[in-house]
């Protein structure tokens, strides 16, 4: 891979040179050029616009495309046209401030997803694997959980709709370039899953220093500009991995996209159950089913007696399971070859199928099965 960094001011040069076709001005002097990321050998930003204007922007696209890869350095050049569209009517549960009030819920936001919430084209099934905080291993379940699909039989993809933290290039091995063919991006492949990542539009490591609307607008591409599957060959399951938390992300998914059922990771201490806790509410109130609870780094097996070490605490996740009425679906061990596995980009289930950790995301992903 090339290692020059093109010139910022280069870029940026480059980008006015192409004309917006409303204003007439420059793309940077327009304003359109959006999340722009520069690194070794790429450059690449996101071209949002009004939904009603994406014909016409169209040739914008190309016209930036080639400009982008005319710049000194640029060996790979990306440019994300994507559309724009109102922000959604909040979710029932979904907090506004009241001056010198407390914080409050707004009754009058709608109890369900919109009416136009539907699955991606050839996609049967959608699970959404979520957690109301970061670092319980969230990504972890979900690739391996896609991966246990796989291996059962499925045909499986995975969405990393964790726009600011994109995980699944690294632990599932695969990097590149979606190509665009027939009005879709084509995911990419790896161990007979199909995934898509923003984390395949920017360098490992650059910050995505995007506002909510922008981040929910690169979902959006990702959930419907995707080819994930075809009429003769529609996908059986497609897993999202969202962002921990209840914010934008969570709500264009919940308003936009079907959902069947959402997973829910958390670790056995209490710190994480609560907000776990939050993100089962906000499923709950928006009519999602919640289809069960996995609870990573369960316990640690004492290398001389074979004993569990429940470094975290135990029992925290099944509690909450048996709370909301839903099946524990796996207590995941804290294995050193787990997380061996998500940094060489080899998930467990596929490399060490015999493993603790293995085996209870195949048990998980045939309790989903039924």
């Amino acid at each position: 891979m090339d290692s020059t960094i093109p010139d910022r001011n280069a870029v940026l040069t480059a980008l006015d040179r192409v004309l917006d076709p409303k204003s007439g001005k420059g793309l940077v002097a327009a304003g359109l050029v959006r999340g722009l990321t520069i690194g070794p050998g790429r450059a690449g930003f996101m071209l949002e616009v009004p939904s009603s204007e994406t014909a016409l922007y169209g040739p914008v696209h190309g016209e930036a495309q080639a400009a982008l890869s005319a710049v000194p350095g640029v060996t790979k050049a990306q440019v994300v046209l994507t559309a724009e569209h109102d922000a959604p009517p909040p979710a029932e549960g979904v907090t506004r401030v009241r001056k010198g009030a407390r914080v409050s819920e707004d009754p009058k936001a709608a109890a369900s997803p919109s009416a136009d919430a539907a699955r991606p084209a050839h996609v049967r099934r959608v699970i959404a694997v979520a957690s109301g905080k970061g670092g319980v291993g969230k990504s972890t379940v979900s690739v391996n959980l896609a991966t246990a699909f796989a291996q059962l039989g499925l045909r499986t993809g995975v969405l990393d709709a964790d726009v600011y933290g994109p995980s699944a290039p690294r632990m599932l091995g695969v990097d590149g370039e979606p190509a665009f063919e027939n009005g879709k991006l084509q995911p990419l492949e790896a161990w007979g899953l199909k995934v898509m990542s923003i984390g395949f539009l920017v360098d490992e490591g650059a910050p995505m220093i995007w506002r909510g609307p922008m981040a929910s607008s690169a979902v959006r591409q990702m959930m419907n500009d995707v080819a994930w599957g075809s009429e003769a060959e529609p996908l059986d399951v497609l897993v999202v991995d969202l962002p921990p938390g209840t914010g934008d992300i969570q709500l264009t998914l919940i308003q936009k996209m079907k959902i069947d059922g959402v997973v829910i990771v958390s670790t056995p201490q209490e710190i994480a159950l609560i907000d776990a806790r939050r993100a089962v509410s906000m499923f709950q109130k928006t009519g999602t089913p919640i289809l069960g609870v996995i609870e990573n780094m369960a316990f640690f097996t004492d290398p001389a007696t074979g004993a569990p070490i429940p470094i975290f605490g135990s029992g925290g996740a099944k509690a909450e399971a048996a709370r909301l009425g839903v099946p524990l679906l796996a207590e995941v061990p804290l294995e050193m070859a787990l997380r061996e596995a998500c940094d060489n980009g080899q998930p467990v289930v596929a490399t060490t199928p015999d493993s603790a950790a293995a085996q209870a995301f195949i048990s998980a992903a045939k309790a989903l099965m039924v």
